[in-house]
């Protein structure tokens, strides 16, 4: 195919991308293509695959993943500096400051729920929220409107989109499976890990909306196996209902019980 011919084929994949805005109406070899078109765009390694797929909104579409990230800051220079900590209302926001080779400047934040938290689980709540900024100001400074993967799991509707990156296939269905946004090849939590929370959450009388507080995802079942033996041991340590500070009160139930398991 010609130089000249591959041009007008991309251009003819951007157009139909924009105009629809959802990639599933593209065929596998219109996807493939459009996955490496933006990759060349940007000068990230497509082999690395620093974009994977969710469907949002019903519609399949991109979101930037750390090695999405961590090029952009190399290939731009761009150096990430944090300039700001507050905690609002149980609600720990991070401020990152990203400047390029060109000296121009960006701020955004990250944000993250830690009422409730202690120990371990709030050291993490603390890094990701410092993560989110990071990630996030990287992508806004380089002009990219992508979500970042530290974003979706407070994001309920989206879902993972399983396709090959290489071919365009989608292997299953995108509205599947709840979003997570972790390493491929991670361990995930274990059905004996799910029964003993089920069990730590009602012998705590944690409420659902408790238990999310204090593992920090839509949904258990989105632990990794070793998050999940952390936060065993978290609930294995969180006090009874007459030994609760005011903050961890607001995570149990009026009757001390919990009668269903968040998941």
């Amino acid at each position: 195919m010609s130089s000249n011919a591959i041009a007008t084929q991309q251009t003819s994949i951007m157009e139909e991308v924009i105009a629809k805005g959802d990639l599933a109406r593209l065929s596998p070899d219109q996807r493939a293509a459009y996955y490496d078109q933006v990759c060349r765009s940007m000068g990230l390694n497509s082999l690395t695959q620093p974009f994977q797929y969710i469907t949002l909104s019903g519609k399949l579409t991109l979101y930037a993943t750390r090695t999405a990230t961590d090029q952009l800051r190399k290939i731009n220079g761009v150096s990430v500096e944090i300039v700001d900590r507050e905690t609002i209302d149980g609600v720990h926001i991070v401020t990152a400051k990203a400047t390029d080779a060109s000296g121009r400047v960006d701020t955004e934040i990250g944000a993250v729920a830690i009422k409730g938290l202690a120990g371990d689980a709030l050291a993490n709540a603390l890094m990701k929220a410092t993560t989110k900024a990071k990630r996030r100001v990287t992508l806004s400074i380089c002009g990219l409107g992508f979500l970042d993967e530290s974003e979706l799991e407070t994001i309920q509707t989206a879902r993972v989109a399983h396709v090959d990156v290489e071919t365009g296939v989608i292997v299953d269905s995108p509205g599947d499976a709840a979003v997570s946004a972790l390493p491929a090849g991670e361990p995930m939590i274990t059905d004996a890990q799910i029964r003993k929370i089920h069990a730590l959450k009602n012998a705590k009388g944690l409420t659902d909306q408790g238990i999310k507080e204090l593992h920090g995802k839509t949904s258990a079942k989105l632990l990794t196996r070793m998050e999940a033996g952390r936060f065993i041991d978290e609930l294995e340590s969180f006090p009874g209902t007459g030994e609760l500070d005011a903050d961890q009160s607001e995570l149990v139930s009026a009757d001390g019980n919990a009668d269903r398991y968040t998941r």
